[in-house]
This record gives C-alpha cells, structure tokens and sequence, in this order.
C-alpha cells in the first residue's frame, strides 16, 4: 500500500493543526502543494514541509511519526484510507471523521472523536476528557462509527453522543455518558463516579461503577437479548479488540429520571 511518512522536526515553534491533512486529500495534491499546506496557528502560520520531513508518496495509508501533544485535530475529516500515528496527540483527533481507520499509538488529548460520524479509531493508550463529547457551539457530540481505547479516559466522556461505539479497556472518569442522546459505551475496567447525568437515551455496559446518581433506578435482574446481540456483533466487527461478553444475567439500572430516563447502565447481575 502507497502512502506518504510525516516524521515530526520537535520541537514545535507553535501548536500545529493538521484538520485535513488526509490520505485523500493529500493524493489530489503534487509534492510541493503538500510541503506548503499552512498547518500552524499563528498569524503567518508554518508550513507542513516546515514541520515533518516528508517521505513517500501519496495513496491509501498517511504515517505520522514523532507526534507530539502539541499536535491537535489528528485525522480530523479523515473520510477513507488509513492514518497511522506514533506518538502522543492533542485535542480533537479524529474530529468529524467520517471513515476510514486512525490508529493512535501513544495517548490522545481532550475531545477525540467529537462530530465523528464513520470511519474506526484504535487508540493504544489513555485519552483525556470529553471522548466523543459534544463541541461548545453544536448540538451533538459523536454521531457515528467506533473507537477502541485500550487505556484508561477522562470525565464525561460520551457528553450529548448521539450514536456509535466506544469500547474501554480500562476505566472511564467521572460522568462517563452526561446528557447522552444515544450510542453505547462498553467499559470492561468500569465506570467512575455518577455516569449519566441528565441521560436520555443511550446504554452504558461495564463490570461496575463507583457511584450512581439518585435519579437512577434499580430496573431489576434480567436476560437482556440485546446485550448478546451487542456483543456479537462487536465481535464481528472488532475481532479481538472486541469486549468479553457480559454474564447472561445482567443488572439494568434505569435512568437519568431527572429527564425522560430512557437510558440505561448494565451491570452483572
């Protein structure tokens, strides 16, 4: 598979945003065109061939090396193809992604995924606050596709998500699914502190959680078929970075009742 190598010259002179800098949009462009993209943010901006020694040729695949965390919008519109990072990110990668694959080999600042609507995220390590959370300004936090994260994430992550997946490794902070709309959120280390402020809709699977909030409502133990067909599908979908099925018994846990209460957080029984 063709594709260019972005290698990072560190350290960074400003912060560089690189929202758009994708496989398909890089491949409509000659090799001087992307050397002179403006990928910084200030008034007279560096240039892309400033920033990264640049490799390869265009294609199908984008490698970034040597990431940084003042890197930010990491596979931001990424609309096909696959982006493949090393290193630690900034805030909004993958932000309205659309399809393709972002691997992320190092951990992610804030609002990965925000307005994503398609396309895979893998993430090896942690990321920060407001996974898929909803961007000041919009209606709606993610809205579609899948991320794995095979570390731990930061508060109210699903903050007004409206649909997709997150699976979690580890354990999500305190608010996992505030002011959640729809999609699910499968965390196999745990939810932290009062998940699902002001929820509507939604589903949030875990092996436990720290805390609930009083509008939450015990719904009693059942064998919830949709559940099965979750994982199932996950697993057709994720292979092996998949979740463990839950028990055949679960606790469904009904809420935020403050608000019409249709979402619900699911426990082994």
């Amino acid at each position: 598979m063709s594709g260019l190598t972005l290698r990072f010259k560190a350290p960074a002179t400003e912060r560089i945003t690189l929202a758009g800098i994708t496989p398909s949009k890089l491949s409509a462009l000659s090799s001087h065109e992307i050397a002179n993209i403006t990928v910084g943010i200030e008034k007279d901006g560096i240039a892309l061939g400033d920033a990264f020694d640049i490799s390869g040729s265009s294609g199908e695949s984008l490698t970034i090396e040597g990431a940084t965390p003042e890197i930010d919008f990491i596979g931001g519109d990424l609309d096909g193809g696959t982006m493949r990072v090393i290193g630690n990110v900034g805030s909004y990668a993958a932000r309205k992604m659309s399809g393709g694959k972002l691997e992320i080999r190092g951990n992610v600042g804030d609002f990965l995924a925000s307005g994503t609507t398609g396309g895979m995220i893998h993430v090896s390590g942690n990321v920060g606050d407001n996974l898929g959370g909803v961007v000041t300004g919009e209606r709606f936090g993610m809205l579609g596709g899948t991320a794995v994260i095979e570390g731990n994430v930061g508060t109210r992550a699903g903050d007004k998500m409206r649909r997709g997946t997150v699976v979690v490794r580890g354990k999500t902070g305190p608010g996992t699914g505030s002011r959640m709309i729809g999609g699910t959120i499968w965390a196999e280390g745990g939810f932290g502190p009062e998940p699902g402020l002001m929820m509507r809709r939604g589903t949030l699977i875990g092996p436990s959680v720290d805390s609930l909030l009083p509008t939450f409502v015990d719904c009693g133990k059942h064998d919830l078929v949709i559940i099965r067909v979750i994982a199932r599908y996950l697993k057709t979908t994720l292979g092996d970075l998949a979740p463990k099925p839950m028990p055949l018994f679960v606790q469904k846990i009904g809420g935020d009742t403050a608000t019409i209460g249709r979402g619900e957080i699911i426990l082994p029984a």
